[in-house]
């Protein structure tokens, strides 16, 4: 497919990411993100005395781990697979791996990480569970083996032996890997400068895992957050809800570039001097201004239509924001809030989003037409008018 004319396809809702109707035996790359089960660290422990010289320290069946995804394109080779790692990471509980298919293969891409993924589980269980002091420990006849969920739990993932520990587990099942086919992560790379991007964000797992770590709040999806009368999903410092001094941000999309540009003026002034700011990133002013307030480290406020995984989606447990927003998260500077449906139909919402478009109508000559508050013209106005009572509350 040619740059700058793919489109993409419909995705399963039951494998992320993954698009229906796709020929997964065709050229293509690929990025696989394979979780361990229940995120247990089989492969080692983060290390470093900061975000920046932050790394994952791999335990032996680790090493073998990266050994196996190394050699995975020399091994398919002589099955017949044209196959290129173009990186890859592992991870304490979980693997990267981007790779490109050079030319049509036997068996989809599928069989592939099938195949690495049966033979990791091979590894785990010849190294932890066949014989000697790892089996003993396995079958519990060892009577100083640690519980794996005892009070000691802390300290066997901090272990190079971490995995024998949960070898107990693993004993009765078929794969080490999570078997829920919603935790299934793929994604193909189709735009232009997607592949790099992608690569530096498997590059940055190391660094981007530290900060998580040490900022577990700030990250912690908060599914019922209430604030002047409405309620939201949350994510990010929330002590920016009561902060003194806020601005809106609200943009036409059919402001010139000299009116953004005198907005951003006003609102960079007032940034400066600690305001937070309010916005539904929206319109392409709205964009830049939030975009700007963001790379220039002022507090960000960003309402969102439909951003967060659905409550009760396995995708809930361990989402975090898109590169984007994950710095400014980490450091405390930005709050993201959804809406919940009862914030959109609020009365209070309804009649400020009724009486803007009476305005605009009457500017522009035009009869007033009720919207649907189903439709996502309404959405983007509410999150607007959410946005100017936050501000006034």
């Amino acid at each position: 497919m040619e740059e700058g004319r793919w489109k993409r396809r419909p995705v399963d809702p039951m494998r992320h990411h993954r698009e229906n109707g796709w020929d997964y035996k065709g050229r293509a790359i690929y990025h696989f993100t394979l979780p361990v089960e229940e995120r247990y660290p089989l492969f080692g422990v983060l290390e470093g005395e900061s975000a920046e010289t932050a790394f994952v320290r791999l335990n032996p069946y680790g090493r073998r781990v990266h050994q196996m995804l190394c050699g995975l394109a020399q091994f398919y080779a002589g099955k017949g697979y044209a196959l290129k790692v173009l990186t890859q990471k592992v991870m304490p509980d979980h693997v990267h791996l981007v790779i490109q298919v050079l030319e049509p293969l036997p068996q989809s891409i599928g069989a592939v990480v099938r195949g690495f993924k049966s033979g990791c589980t091979k590894v785990y269980k010849e190294m932890y569970m066949s014989s000697g002091e790892n089996a003993a420990e396995v079958h519990g006849k060892n009577e100083n083996a640690a519980e794996v969920h005892g009070d000691s739990e802390d300290g066997l993932k901090r272990s190079a032996d971490a995995p024998v520990h949960f070898a107990r587990i693993f004993a009765g099942r078929g794969s080490i890997w999570e078997q829920n086919p919603a935790y299934y992560h793929e994604r193909i790379l189709h735009a232009p400068g997607q592949l790099r991007r992608m690569i530096d964000y498997v590059k940055d797992n190391p660094r981007r895992l530290w900060i998580k770590s040490r900022n577990p709040e700030f990250f912690r999806l908060h599914r019922r957050t209430e604030a002047a009368g409405l309620s939201f999903a949350s994510m990010g410092n929330h002590f920016l809800l009561d902060w003194p001094d806020k601005q809106v941000v609200e943009m036409s999309r059919s402001a010139t570039n000299e009116e953004v540009q005198e907005q951003l003026r006003k609102v960079l002034a007032a940034a400066h001097n600690g305001t937070v700011t309010y916005t539904a990133a929206i319109s392409k002013g709205e964009q830049l201004i939030a975009r700007t307030l963001r790379e220039q480290g002022y507090l960000l406020v960003v309402l969102l239509n439909d951003g967060f995984p659905k409550e009760g989606s396995p995708h809930e447990r361990y989402y975090k924001p898109g590169g984007v927003y994950f710095e400014a998260c980490s450091k405390g500077q930005l709050l993201l809030l959804e809406p919940t449906e009862q914030a959109f139909l609020d009365a209070g919402i309804q009649a400020a989003v009724e009486a803007t478009l009476r305005r605009k109508a009457e500017a522009r000559h035009y009869v007033y037409t009720p919207i649907p508050v189903t439709s996502q013209r309404y959405r983007f106005m509410a999150l607007n008018e959410m946005a100017k009572r936050l501000v006034q509350e």
